[in-house]
């Protein structure tokens, strides 16, 4: 069971988009940093376990080339194995921080080239893989960055192409040998996942087709894939061979957000927020799932849910129009 904590007051409502909040932990200090975008500014927040807010800060998209101020997209802490870089995506490009904002330390401009004027540009799907960090675009590629262990000399090393529309999302785990190759998925609008071995060349393992609706969040849990997606359906699915396990008809609308930590957590805009227990069957070794806990959070279109530790005894929910983070914790 979970019950409702101290919320955290927000200076303006989260924008209605998927994946609208970021979740990291410090335990060295005691602290839990939240991230979420609204227009063309995100708020980053630090609180302490009672919930009071400490401080808050509020990055701004990089203004490049245009008249209007660019709207972000997403905002998201990627944790490497050295250090911790906050990323912002928006309509005109990707900006890298150190891990409190206070300091950028990399720009990228999008490029749209030859793109027509009535195509939107954007960067949007965010995550880390061993010492690289992966951004989605609009065009469906995926640019892969070096991150040095300091300093701001970070490389675009790669751009891969597996997908025709825009990337959604991006999710990873760490390698876990051979027998779990498959490392990173990617989503997109059509629906289709692509998996991918990650490494100095990324290589691009299988393909999942879509069925024609978005999947705009997706989870990798001990190489299974864990999909969210817009007709309010979970699928899981075998990293490895695309092979389907697992189908949840979870909410009654559009999933906006999916999170592991151990347990699979889900968001919708039907105002729901589920928890599933995830595990495999010791005889046929397939994925198999539990309901655990529902939560509703009335009359709001939730936008973006996080656990707020690795043990899964807590989350925070964001939701259009709500100038505030919800709090759950088990009792």
């Amino acid at each position: 069971m979970f019950r409702r904590e101290r919320s955290i007051p927000l200076r303006c409502s989260a924008a209605a988009l998927c994946n609208n909040l970021s979740v990291l932990q410090v335990p060295s200090r005691n602290l839990t940093h939240f991230g979420v975008v609204h227009g063309p500014s995100a708020q980053l927040l630090s609180a302490a376990p009672e919930g009071a807010p400490l401080a808050q800060r509020q990055l701004h998209a990089k203004e490049g080339a245009g008249v209007s101020p660019p709207l972000i997209t997403q905002v998201h802490w990627c944790v490497l194995p050295f250090r911790v870089l906050l990323v912002l995506t928006s309509h005109r490009g990707i900006q890298m921080y150190e891990s409190d904002g206070s300091v950028m330390v990399y720009w990228h401009a999008l490029d749209s080239g030859d793109v027509s004027p009535v195509q939107a540009v954007f960067a949007r799907g965010i995550a880390s893989s061993g010492h690289f960090i992966c951004v989605g675009t609009w065009s469906g590629r995926v640019l892969v960055f070096d991150i040095p262990a300091k300093g701001p000399n970070i490389v675009l090393s790669e751009e891969l192409a597996g997908h025709q529309t825009s990337v959604t999302d991006i999710a990873t785990e760490p390698a876990q040998g051979q027998d779990c190759m498959a490392d990173m998925v990617t989503a997109d609008d059509s629906g289709l996942l692509c998996v991918w071995r990650s490494g100095p060349e990324f290589k691009l393992m299988t393909q999942i087709p879509g069925f024609g609706v978005p999947c705009p969040s997706v989870q990798l849990w001990h190489g299974t894939v864990a999909a969210g997606y817009g007709d309010g359906q979970v699928r899981l699915y075998e990293a490895s061979t695309g092979t389907l396990h697992v189908q949840i008809s979870a909410h009654a609308r559009a999933i906006c957000a999916l999170d592991l930590a151990p347990e699979l957590l889900s968001a919708a805009e039907d105002t729901f927020v589920h928890i599933w227990k995830l595990s495999r069957s010791p005889k046929s070794g397939h994925t198999e799932v539990e309901h655990c806990h529902a939560e509703c959070v009335p009359d709001t279109q939730v936008c973006g849910v996080r656990f707020c530790d690795p043990s899964g005894s807590s989350f925070a929910v964001t939701g259009y129009d709500l100038a505030e983070i919800l709090r759950f914790s088990s009792v």
